[in-house]
């Protein structure tokens, strides 16, 4: 009985190591699991034209900026706008008291029609007197005389005419109206007080439409915007900070200095911008971003696509064999999303995008065809920093 029992015990236990057996050899004849290449999402390199410029960090001023000042003293009267608000040219904007200047007026007149019946008066005699000269009746003396008389008169009546024009015209800036189409600041001074001719601030007005955006750039760069500017106005695309790149104002290139700035280097231009919306302020810092030429059939290629290694930037291109290639290449400028390639890539060869970090260089790949880009695409006035 009891041998048996152990011939059932053992006999399970063979079977399970003749099974373990048998796992063993099938596994050493199907050799070691090789795993799939690599998915990866490739796109085309594209060759089209594409601008040539320079960003820089610029600020933007008024168009145009003037301190209202009264041309004569006296009582402010009357404001006739608010703070902040939208001039149009010749507008009202304060009263000076006028009834000073009205009582010079009058007095001016006065003394016209005064020195104006003096010379009338002065004319007879010496019509008279010219008559007996004539006849030999009066001396040459008295001749001489009447006539002085005529031409002093005839110069007080001028000192009048002019004296009652300067009483006109002060009356006349009595009301003070705005120089410039603009917006207006904060006033300087309220009704009441007292201002003085050529000397009291009133108000500060700025003209916002169109804007300046003034900018500098390195006397390195200096050459190249010269040469490029006797071909015609250089293209200017400025935006905010907080912008989006692709909504950058166009502009043009409208000043260039004549002088290289001593300790840095620099030369400012100014840029000007159409604002009609007043989305730039004075003061503002702004990204100016100067086009100097085109560049033709440059290369593009996602900026995602391009590494880093210890010999410079490299892109993997699958070839038609499906094989990864490793190519060092040399970058130019950003465009946008995309980068220009200087070597390194050619037109139309297809660029990994996504999946490299999987690649080994002359290794197989297979290609994502559900997810593939025809090609690399530029946003239009949207380019970057010149090498």
């Amino acid at each position: 009985m009891k041998l048996q029992l152990r011939f059932l015990l053992v006999l399970p236990l063979f079977a399970l190591e003749m099974a373990a057996s048998g796992c063993n050899r099938n596994s050493q004849a199907a050799g070691p699991q090789v795993p799939p290449p690599p998915l990866v999402s490739v796109v085309k390199a594209q060759a089209q034209d594409v601008p040539v410029y320079l960003d820089e960090i610029g600020k933007s001023y008024a168009f145009e900026s003037v301190t209202v000042t009264p041309q004569v003293g006296g009582r402010i009267t009357e404001r006739q706008f608010q703070d902040g608000a939208d001039l149009t040219k010749g507008q009202l904007l304060f009263v000076i008291d006028p009834r000073p200047y009205q009582a010079q007026l009058d007095s001016a007149k006065g003394a016209l029609a005064q020195a104006k019946a003096g010379l009338e008066l002065a004319k007879v005699e010496f019509a008279r007197s010219s008559a007996l000269f004539a006849s030999k009746v009066s001396s040459k003396e008295d001749y001489d005389t009447k006539k002085s008389t005529v031409d002093v008169d005839q110069a007080q009546v001028e000192s009048a005419e002019a004296a009652l024009e300067t009483a006109q015209l002060n009356l006349e800036y009595c009301s003070i109206h705005s120089p410039i189409e603009g917006r207006a600041g904060a006033r300087l001074v309220d009704v009441g007080n007292v201002v003085q001719a050529n000397t009291t601030g009133l108000l500060l007005i700025q003209r916002l439409d169109p804007i300046y955006a003034d900018f500098t750039i390195t006397e390195r760069d200096l050459p190249n915007v010269q040469k490029d500017m006797t071909r015609g106005a250089l293209k200017t695309f400025v935006r905010l900070p907080s912008d989006p790149e692709g909504q950058a104002h166009s502009g043009k290139l409208t000043f260039l200095d004549n002088t290289v700035q001593n300790g840095t280097g620099t030369v400012s231009l100014r840029a000007t911008i159409s604002n009609p919306d007043h989305h730039f302020w004075p003061g503002q810092f702004v990204n100016v971003r100067l086009v100097l030429a085109t560049q033709k059939g440059a290369v593009l290629i996602p900026n995602q696509a391009t590494q880093i290694s210890q010999k410079g930037p490299f892109v993997y291109v699958v070839k038609p064999d499906n094989t990864a290639d490793l190519r060092l290449v040399t970058l130019g400028q950003r465009q946008g999303d995309n980068v220009v390639v200087s070597q390194g890539v050619a037109a139309g060869e297809d660029v990994v995008v996504a999946g490299q970090m999987m690649v080994a260089p002359n290794s197989k790949v297979r290609v994502d065809t559900s997810g593939t880009t025809s090609g690399a695409g530029t946003q239009p006035g949207a380019p970057t920093k010149a090498k």
